[in-house]
């Protein structure tokens, strides 16, 4: 999911794909560990993600408050 994407997504919608994307991610590290991963990169990609669903939402609420 690139920034274009997020950034037409309303709050309550990215903050619900951030949560569904950590469960994902803790999914994947627990696959990791029993070696049943087919893309590591994968771990690499929902991190970004997660970081960039954040930083717009942090973004969203520091321009809402001022």
């Amino acid at each position: 999911m690139n920034a274009k994407e997020v950034r037409n997504l309303s709050e309550q919608e990215i903050e619900k794909k951030i949560r569904d994307s950590r469960q994902e991610l803790m999914h994947l590290r627990l696959r990791k560990q029993s070696g049943q991963v087919e893309t590591p990169s994968m771990l690499r990609e929902l991190r970004r993600d997660i970081a960039r669903m954040e930083t717009i939402l942090k973004e969203r609420l520091a321009a809402a408050t001022n």
